[in-house]
């Protein structure tokens, strides 16, 4: 197995957690990171060396990244797994899976990359390198059927983590916030890069909104130490200190479930809000050349993952230039004020909730057991 990311080190423990009970002398071996480590997973290189952020940074990173692909790829073609499993982390795993695939080494790669967004001609490469694709999507199984790709569709972990009715009072007695307090979570994001282009216009915004509520709260969990120095000193360079944001030491899910509405970066995050059945504001912004770049791959409308399930517009989205402090502001103001959209928001969640909600670590182990023959 191999996990580049926090995101996918968690994916693959919750599959380990499964699996292991059905092949328990199994040795699970490759590279990931501490959740993976606690289920028994060796992991022969650190999962740091290939977490990488952002499109432009991979560059000066690539001969390591790839020395370490084709160590391992030796490795594995002069002593065969079972299977090899590729927990997201597509541009390191596809290219691995490819070679092992054509050595007779049974592929699955958890999860679908997001294909029906960009790069979409990226389906004759998984053709070529996947033996069984897991997808944390239900309209996803249909996309890979139809070219040819073995699927099965698995639940989304998030689904099960999240219960269906957040404890917003608990949520709120644990933070020390007032039960009627009017609150809004901040999450400009958990990566550096992230940080870099959204603080300013996000901390922004909460300025602008608390001019014209004085008793709005704003909270704001920060995924480490570091970010939340790089937080407070952007904030600083911006001069931007008066404004009072209440920084967490992590506790996303609390903070999400304490607001009453949620100003965040596109991504994962975007679909925890969804799951806590809050109204959002959806923004994104990043290096100006990487826009320009990416700007031109988008094959359908929405960008954020609550908008893509419900293939609307369910809540804005605001995108680079979009995602000013004034735009920022007057949607968010919507969010908050808004009670008949707030009531039929919490509705479409809660059917994709329920959409999305499998065992997963059941559903992905069955599947891997079923490839290698164990079914």
């Amino acid at each position: 197995m191999v996990a580049g990311e926090p995101s996918g080190d968690l994916l693959a423990a919750r599959l380990l957690s499964g699996l292991k009970p059905h092949i328990p002398g199994a040795r699970l071996r490759g590279i990931g990171g501490e959740h993976m480590i606690a289920q028994g997973f060796e992991s022969h290189v650190s999962m740091d060396k290939l977490t990488v952020r952002g499109l432009l940074a991979v560059i000066p990173r690539y001969r390591e990244i790839k020395g370490i692909q084709n160590q391992l790829r030796d490795q594995l073609l002069a002593d065969p797994p079972a299977a090899f499993i590729g927990a997201d982390y597509p541009g390191f795993n596809l290219g691995l899976e490819e070679q092992l695939k054509a050595a007779g080494i049974p592929t699955i790669h958890y999860i679908g990359p997001q294909i029906w967004a960009w790069r979409g001609g990226r389906i004759k490469k998984i053709i070529r390198a996947v033996s069984h694709m897991l997808v944390v999507f239900p309209f996803e199984e249909e996309i890979y059927r139809q070219a040819g790709v073995p699927v099965t569709y698995v639940g989304h972990p998030l689904a099960e983590v999240i219960p269906m009715a957040p404890d917003e009072a608990g949520a709120r007695a644990k933070l020390g916030l007032p039960q009627d307090a009017n609150v809004v979570t901040i999450m400009p994001g958990s990566r550096m890069s992230e940080l870099k282009y959204n603080t300013v216009a996000f901390v922004q915004a909460a300025k602008l909104l608390k001019q014209r509520d004085r008793s709005l709260r704003f909270v704001a969990p920060m995924a480490g130490e570091r970010q939340r120095r790089y937080f407070l000193e952007l904030v600083a360079q911006a001069g931007l200190q008066d404004v009072e944001i209440d920084l967490l030491d992590g506790q996303s899910h609390t903070a999400i479930a304490a607001g009453d509405a949620v100003l965040v970066a596109s991504g994962t995050a975007s679909l925890e809000v969804a799951l806590f059945k809050k109204p959002m504001v959806i923004a994104y912004k990043m290096m100006a050349l990487e826009w320009q770049i990416l700007r031109h791959f988008g094959y359908q409308p929405w960008v954020g993952l609550p908008n893509i399930l419900a293939r609307e517009f369910l809540v804005p989205e605001m995108l680079q230039d979009a995602a000013n402090p004034q735009a920022l502001a007057d949607a968010m103001w919507q969010q908050l004020s808004d009670a008949p959209h707030r009531l039929r928001l919490a509705q479409r969640f809660t059917d994709m909730h329920h959409s999305l909600l499998r065992n997963s670590a059941v559903e992905s182990a069955a599947a891997v057991l079923k490839v290698i023959g164990r079914g």
